[in-house]
């Protein structure tokens, strides 16, 4: 008998954990707000309620009785997935900690504790005095306390700049506070693992591109990274530790760090899912052979994952595209007889120069090159 599998999200990024599972041999099940979404199609089942409403979709999936529950690149969805996994007693991290890996204040406080390496911070819900920022040296940066994809970042070089940067993140965040931190100097680079068991794996070093200041929007990822081998070893252990200050035991992890010239890492943050812009659900495959969304469903379903890869290491980069000079550099690329390229997004055009998060960006591709 086929056995159902709970995905939280609907959009082109959960699509690919929905053909896995029904690759796979699991009859999906399929829960997002109703809005066109190509995985109300491929799934065998959709059930239009929105990803928040946790409670409803327990009361789902009681009837479904599911062997898993998954899902990818949202922060959103992880507390979903983890409520549903704890109460039907199916593998996952605990809620309470899953609470702690989507709220960024709460995460820094908890990997101070633990000793992990974070700069200065400070959580607010409107812009503070002057005093309240004594210690704190410029640059500093300004995020919502719970959001991704860029959203309501601000770099500020003044205290003048605070006020209007710490309105915009908080116009951003859901709980409509926002966290202030010294800038950290560095590239900016993530790490890429799965879980089972309390015991970590690490898959990939992604390299990040953005726009810079002051709202850094990603422009491209690639993998594997250009981070020196002789400093490879130690951001692991690094990050391993932060995960274990999260207690992350099961899934996906994206840890996002910054590395300067001397090798100095410091963790920004962790996301207890794959990376988003396809970095795990894409990225890791096309770079390591190693399959990162069957991983996700295995450890999901109660499995140990099976990390073999299936294919030779490749060099593997997803480009976003912004504006006119970069729809002209994708059709470089699609000339260039050293770049495969592996998937085309669907374009918005009306975004073309008017790009301001993640979230409205024109579209991407993604491409491979022999190392």
């Amino acid at each position: 008998m086929m056995e159902n599998f709970v995905i939280i999200g609907a959009n082109s990024f959960q699509n690919r954990l929905i053909l896995k599972a029904k690759e796979m041999g699991l009859r999906t099940h399929v829960f997002a707000w109703e809005c066109g979404d190509i995985g109300e199609k491929t799934a065998d089942v959709f059930y239009p309620i929105s990803i928040t409403e946790k409670e409803k979709i327990l009361e789902e999936c009681r009837k479904i009785k599911p062997c898993g529950i998954a899902s990818i690149a949202s922060d959103l969805a992880v507390i979903t997935v983890n409520y549903v996994a704890e109460a039907l007693h199916l593998s996952g991290n605990a809620y309470k900690d899953s609470v702690i890996c989507t709220n960024k204040y709460a995460m820094r406080g908890a990997f101070a504790a633990a000793g992990v390496p974070v700069p200065k911070f400070l959580k607010v819900s409107a812009p503070p005095c002057r005093e309240a920022l004594a210690g704190f040296r410029f640059p500093l940066i300004v995020k919502p306390t719970d959001r991704s994809g860029s959203r309501g970042i601000t770099k500020v070089a003044c205290f003048e700049e605070i006020a209007d940067a710490v309105h915009a993140s908080v116009a951003h965040s859901f709980e409509k506070c926002a966290v202030i931190e010294e800038f950290i100097e560095g590239d900016e680079y993530s790490c890429e693992c799965i879980s089972y068991g309390g015991k970590h794996s690490f898959l990939a070093f992604t390299k990040k591109y953005t726009t810079g200041a002051p709202h850094f929007i990603e422009t491209g990822h690639v993998q594997p990274s250009d981070i020196p081998e002789r400093y490879a070893e130690g951001i692991k252990r690094d990050v391993f530790k932060a995960l274990d200050a999260l207690n992350i035991r099961v899934g996906a992890s994206h840890t996002e760090f910054k590395l300067d010239a001397d090798g100095n890492m410091r963790i920004i943050e962790i996301g207890a899912r794959m990376g988003g812009d396809c970095i795990g659900s894409d990225l890791v495959y096309l770079s390591t052979g190693i399959d990162f969304v069957r991983a996700v469903i295995d450890t999901a379903c109660g499995r140990a994952p099976d990390l073999t890869p299936e294919h030779g290491a490749e060099k593997a980069t997803i480009r976003f595209i912004f504006n006119e000079r970069d729809i002209s550099e994708f059709e470089q690329a699609k000339r260039d007889p050293l770049k495969h390229i592996c998937y085309v997004s669907d374009m918005e055009s009306e975004n073309m120069g008017a790009v301001t998060d993640s979230s409205n960006r024109v579209g991407y591709y993604i491409y491979t090159e022999q190392l």
